[in-house]
């Protein structure tokens, strides 16, 4: 908190600031413990009628009154990292669509308009990179309509907590009605020390292809010829399976992999629940960052749920970190017709 030569807290944020990263510190009437005061630290999202709104780095939007604020300032756009390969939103946002390519896309502006017939939300939803090039409310109208013409609820994705992620447009979504809904993080580490992991793991098989006994073990609703297409792509980045055979209706353990340039991205690893904490999820990691080394790449991301403990702890364990959050806004009055809650 800024304090004064006077020894004084003073309120150094403005209407001004509003699109700038900031703390604060406000009143509370009943806080725990007898605590009169509360910090909040995010993005100031709009300053509005004596209450300011502030997007946390999770995306939590925290209302304020103006007349409860003790002490502000704005700070820098986004803290240090605490371990992990440098590297920019954008970078890592276009890394990831690539990885996860829709069946069909239109462009609106800088906006990309994806769908996949409803399998999963990353291939069914926007990704507003940059400016739609038409008013926000003309770009939703039109999002709105192309998302109905194919019989899928409107989404858009968006992100919180980096620099250059898109705590202004969640704010103008919630304040339009868009629900947010299965906020995720994204983790990025360095690719060697995932590979180093045990020795040269055996018994894990890799492929160009999702055969039947993976997809078998794959546990997302409606894969179908066109989650194949989605899971398997024909153009773009390079893409591994890995196979730990050894289940009796499936295999034991599986994975995905997605090599492009410099990035490897991992996804779908999944062990059979009679077979967990016998190390095979890092058997397969460590397989597939070890071919995903000897294609170039040296620094590796992946996506988490936030109530995923399991996944949270393995990867914290090999070196991963937490990068931003996304989440998904859906349209209001627009359902989700396959309602499993898929990324």
């Amino acid at each position: 908190m800024e304090i004064s030569a006077a020894g004084r807290l003073e309120v150094r944020v403005t209407t001004a600031d509003v699109g700038k990263r900031v703390s604060v510190r406000s009143l509370i009437e009943h806080g725990p413990s007898g605590e009169m005061f509360t910090d909040t630290v995010g993005v100031l999202t709009s300053w509005d009628n004596g209450v300011l709104r502030i997007t946390r780095k999770d995306g939590e939007s925290v209302r304020i009154a103006e007349s409860a604020l003790v002490a502000g300032k704005v700070v820098p756009s986004a803290p240090a990292r605490r371990r992990g390969p440098a590297a920019s939103y954008e970078e890592l946002a276009r890394v990831c669509a690539r990885g996860w390519r829709p069946v069909e896309s239109e462009r609106l502006g800088d906006w990309e308009l994806r769908a996949a017939q409803g399998f999963t939300r990353r291939a069914n939803s926007v990704l507003p990179l940059g400016d739609p090039g038409v008013p926000l409310d003309e770009a939703l109208t039109a999002v709105r309509r192309w998302y109905a013409a194919r019989g899928l609820p409107a989404y858009v994705q968006t992100a919180t907590g980096a620099h250059g992620t898109q705590e202004l447009l969640c704010a103008e979504l919630e304040r339009r009605g868009w629900v947010r809904e299965v906020t995720a993080e994204l983790w990025t580490g360095a690719l060697a020390p995932v590979a180093d992991l045990g020795a040269e793991p055996s018994g894990v098989v890799l492929s160009r292809e999702a055969d039947e006994a993976w997809l078998a073990r794959y546990q997302r609703k409606g894969v179908s010829e066109v989650a194949l297409r989605v899971l398997s792509p024909r153009s773009g980045p390079s893409v591994w399976f890995a196979t730990v055979p050894g289940g009796a209706d499936a295999p034991a353990a599986i994975g995905r992999c997605v090599v492009d340039g410099r990035w490897a991205g991992f996804a779908a690893v999944e062990v059979d629940p009679a077979r967990r904490r016998l190390g095979l999820a890092t058997a397969v990691m460590a397989a597939l960052a070890r071919r995903a080394l000897d294609e170039g790449a040296s620094a590796a991301w992946l996506q988490v749920e936030e109530d995923n403990a399991g996944a949270r702890a393995l990867y914290d364990g090999m070196g991963f970190a937490a990068h931003h959050a996304y989440h998904h806004f859906r349209a209001p009055e627009s359902s989700d017709p396959a309602g499993d809650g898929s990324l």
